[in-house]
């Protein structure tokens, strides 16, 4: 009895032993760095893919040589179930357990879509598109529809969408994307609303929207946005018509060639502000929080006009008279020829 008591004794000693020394085999593999490149390794899970499918789908991208402590640890642990499908960015630094960590908790790899200040709904649409990780499930005829659900009181798309940086996984739709802009924009339009000057010449929120696009659409400038909406300010005080280049192009549709003229200042259209007095019936473009802020925020002064400098930085001349204004049109005009001929 002695005999098979000691026996039993060293099988059991050696069995602990044995676990110990494969929990140690784990938890050392578990803690390895991965041979991960600097730019990362893209790894994807497909929806109702097993523990063992993903792997071996390891193994082959030679992200870990043997997948076997791998399953164990995962099996152990009871992760293997937990494990959910995306598109992952696994990056230098990562370990077996941080792997793990990652994919049962979806930090799925994230992708990056910039709305820019002064697209229009088309341009908007058409870079969505253009965009491998979006998936597209609207077209133009879908914008009432979609500003339905997003519970909009207006039917049209223009200025609705707040031009910023979004981050999002693979896959996901145009909606979804246009929801996060427009709740954004609704979001920033409210905080710039309520902080406005009580002088700004606008009743509502959207007339804020409307005017803020046109200043989007005059300058790029930081330090002119504010005189720009100045002007605009001053003249819809005046009741006179604003005479802006953007709204007559955007009234023109996509069928505008680049090249505005005379007839096309004449051609009455709802958004030709040259035919017709006050705002336009819609925006013109998606505006930025600082032309929105412009826009509720007009710098005070008497000019009634502005008319680009043509010296390349964006800039313009402003002028209290139409005297001045001329002087300030010929001038650029001057030298706008006089490019042309060292150009020549």
């Amino acid at each position: 009895m002695k005999r098979i008591a000691v026996g039993l004794s060293i099988v059991v000693a050696l069995a602990v032993a044995s676990l110990g020394v494969g929990v140690w085999q784990v938890h050392r593999f578990m803690e390895t760095e991965l041979p991960v490149p600097e730019n990362g390794i893209q790894f994807e899970i497909a929806n109702g893919s097993s523990f063992s499918a993903v792997s071996r789908q390891l193994v082959e991208k030679g992200v870990i040589q043997s997948d076997r402590l791998l399953r164990l640890h995962a099996r152990w642990s009871g992760d293997a179930s937990n494990v959910q499908a995306g598109d992952y960015l696994i990056m230098p630094g990562a370990t077996p357990s941080s792997l793990l960590q990652q994919f049962t908790s979806g930090a799925v790899r994230l992708y990056s879509f910039t709305i820019i200040e002064g697209w229009n709904n088309r341009d908007l649409l058409a870079a969505l598109h253009a965009a491998d990780a979006v998936k597209a499930s609207m077209t133009d005829e879908d914008w009432p529809g979609l500003l339905s659900d997003l519970g909009a009181n207006v039917v049209h798309p223009e200025g609705l969408f707040l031009p910023e940086t979004y981050r999002f996984p693979r896959n996901t739709t145009d909606r979804e994307l246009l929801a996060q802009a427009y709740a954004l924009m609704q979001t920033v339009l409210e905080e710039e609303w309520r902080a406005r000057d009580e002088a700004a010449p606008v009743k509502t929120p959207y007339d804020a929207l409307i005017l803020a696009s046109i200043v989007e659409k005059e300058t790029a400038r930081a330090d002119e946005r504010q005189r720009i909406a100045g002007v605009f300010a001053r003249r819809l005080q005046k009741r006179m018509r604003l005479q802006t280049d953007p709204t007559v192009i955007y009234g023109l549709g996509p069928q505008f060639n680049g090249n505005l003229t005379r007839r096309d200042l004449r051609t009455d259209t709802p958004y030709n502000t040259y035919t017709r007095g006050g705002l336009p019936p819609t925006p013109i473009a998606m505006p930025g929080r600082a032309a929105i802020y412009a826009a509720l925020n007009p710098a005070p002064g008497k000019a009634l006009f502005f008319v680009a400098t043509g010296l390349g930085d964006g800039s313009h001349a402003f002028s209290a008279t139409k005297a001045e204004h001329d002087a300030a049109v010929a001038a650029y005009l001057r030298r706008l020829r006089q490019q042309r001929k060292q150009g020549g």
